[in-house]
Formats: structure tokens, sequence, C-alpha cells
């Protein structure tokens, strides 16, 4: 949008020049000034605008901002004054007078001078994510430590826990969601399968309560990258996206999660976060659990704790409903989660007193 507006705007400072430039020149006889300075002024204009049309967007490392734009247009207008001069009086002597070859020069300098800061600063505008500027022998880099922003997937979106982590501080980077990470959040809204259909309307929604969040700094990335349009496959395209913007991969699938750090790039992956943060259960420990179902063998209950964590009970089939303290035998940690063993200790007498800490591990006698 903003490279629109500046095209725009650099076809409203040329008609400006140009007017004022035909208003002020005067015609010699016999000889069509007019028609030069106008057709002068159209073919640059024009092929200005070609070559910023249809030149491939690379990525390039010597432009800081758009004052360093402006301030390399200038000098290469300045350097090719003298050109213009030369050319005039070299050149056209046989269609320019002496007297208003100072009018067709300036004119011609000033049409020069737009276009070249034009085409300076619209590379830079296409540019600004590369944030490496290179001089001979001096090299500026920007620090990204700490601000890298999170490239959400479509998992990332629909599973929803991106947004209590953003809410509690932990992430302070921004959040960035290509457009084709939303199209394909929209194609999934729209299947005909009822559980995929509403598996896109969650992650729109959450999308959406992020959007709202006045704590979470998130953007719709619509910026055209030729490497990620070359590549097929929402999952390559994610993977050259992150390098690309140098961001961090936030996603919940495995096999992404593989394929980026095969190309070397930054996870975030939100179940490994998961488990990181769920409570270490030592042998010997006691925790107070409720018996939720019998387990496969004929003498186990199954008990979970609020993090989802399955609670394997000896000796509690027949103590369904029913809040007891157990002892904490072994832990394990397997593809689909953590697992916990324990065995029945005594039951909670006062359950009403003790629903609120019900799940939460005591600490055991070593640690006190």
């Amino acid at each position: 949008m903003v490279i629109w507006i500046f095209r725009m705007l650099f076809i409203l400072i040329m008609a400006a020049v140009l007017f004022a430039s035909l208003t002020s020149a005067s015609i010699d006889t016999g000889v069509p000034i007019f028609w030069f300075i106008l057709g002068t002024g159209l073919i640059m204009g024009l092929v200005v605008i070609l070559i910023d049309l249809f030149t491939p967007r690379k990525r390039l490392s010597a432009l800081a901002g758009v004052f360093f734009g402006l301030l390399v247009g200038m000098l290469i207008s300045w350097a090719f004054s003298p050109v213009v001069d030369m050319i005039i009086d070299t050149w056209l002597t046989k269609w320019v007078t002496e007297e208003i070859r100072p009018d067709v020069a300036n004119a011609i300098k000033w049409l020069l001078g737009i276009c070249v800061c034009y085409l300076t600063i619209s590379i830079v505008i296409r540019t600004r994510d590369d944030v490496r500027f290179v001089i001979p022998y001096v090299e500026f880099a920007k620090q990204t430590k700490g601000s890298r922003p999170l490239v959400l997937d479509t998992s990332a979106i629909i599973d929803g826990r991106i947004v209590d982590l953003c809410q509690s501080r932990l992430f302070d980077s921004p959040l960035l969601v290509p457009r084709f990470v939303l199209n394909e959040l929209q194609l999934i809204a729209d299947s005909s399968d009822r559980l995929k259909r509403n598996r896109g309307r969650r992650g729109l929604d959450i999308l959406k309560k992020m959007q709202a969040s006045t704590v979470i700094d998130i953007e719709i990335d619509d910026t055209p990258i030729p490497e990620v349009d070359e590549v097929k496959g929402v999952d390559q395209k994610l993977v050259v996206f992150s390098k690309h913007c140098n961001g961090r991969l936030t996603t919940t699938d495995y096999n992404l999660t593989k394929v980026a750090q095969v190309r070397e790039v930054d996870v975030v992956n939100i179940n490994d976060l998961a488990n990181a943060l769920k409570v270490i259960a030592l042998p010997g420990e006691a925790m107070e659990v409720k018996i939720i179902k019998a387990g496969e063998e004929s003498d186990q209950g199954i008990a979970y704790l609020p993090d989802g964590t399955m609670v394997v009970v000896e000796n509690a089939r027949d103590k369904i409903g029913r809040l007891m303290a157990i002892s904490i035998t072994s832990s394990l940690q397997t593809s689909a989660g953590k697992m916990i063993f324990g065995k029945f200790e005594k039951y909670i007498q006062n359950s009403n007193s003790h629903e609120k800490r019900s799940f939460e591990p005591k600490p055991s006698r070593a640690g006190r």
C-alpha cells in the first residue's frame, strides 16, 4: 500500500514539474521545444515506472532507510548534471538555441533527479526487511536478540495456547501471521468436514482475539517475497518465510519442527514448552488426586492432573470418584505426553477443604 501511494506521488510531482517547465520555457522559431520537453519527461517517467514494476524484488544489503535512498538519489542526480549539460551542448545544438538551453537543461535535471530519487526510495521500501548495511571495511548489523518475531503456523493458531503465553508476557516478541497461513486457515474453516470446519473457525476466533488484545503485538504480513512464492506447500513456505524475516517458527507440528531444524530455522514448539512446564514428579513424593476411571490392569485406577498428565494408581480400581493421597513410584515420558505411576496411601476425608489443592504435588521430605 505504501509503495503505491509513493508511485502516485511520483506521478503528481512529475506532472507538476513538467507543467512548470513548459510554461516557463520559450519556444524558438520553428523548433518544437514544447514537444521536446514534454516527450523527454513522459519517456523518462514511463521508463522509470516500467523499471520499478518489472524489476525483480531482490534482497539487497546496501540500503538502510528512506533517507539513505534519498541521499543516494540526490548524489546520483548531481553526478549526472554535467552529463546533461554536455549532451545538450554537443548533440542538441541544432534544436535548442543558446538562449533557452539553461531552461531545457534545468527541466531535464529536475526530471532526472525525481526519477533517480524515486527509484532509490522505491528499492529501499521494497527491501526494508534487509537489515544489513555494508560499507567497505565497516559493517553494521541490526541487533535482533530479544526482538525476533514469532511466525505462527495454522496449528499454533488453532491450538490457542499461544494467547495465554503472550498474555502472561512470557514472550515479548511481535507475532507474524503470513498471508498464506491465513488463507489456509480460511480454507479449513470452509471445509465440508465438520471437524475441520470447527477447527478452522476456532483458529479464526483465536486470531481475532489476539488482534483485539492490547498486550499482544500481532501483524498479518502481506509482503510479497519471491523466494516464498517459488516454493510449494505451506510448510515449505513457512520455513522460507521464517528464514527471510529472521523469525522463530512457532508450531505444534512435530514433523514441521524437524524440517525447520534441518533447514537451520529456530523453532518454538508449544508442545515441548508445555512439557517443560509440567510438574516434576519425583519418586517418593506425595500427591492428592481424584480417581476418574478404571485402568487397563485389574487393580489400577486412572486420574488426571489439570495439565492433562495421566496418573496411574495401583490398588485404586474400586475407588472411582474418591479423593486420595498417593505416593509416586515412577514417571514415564512418552510421545503422547507424561505418565505418572503411584500407589494408594489413604483417603482424603474432607474432600471439600482439599478440592482446590487436590491436584497439586506435595514436597517430599528431602526437599523440606
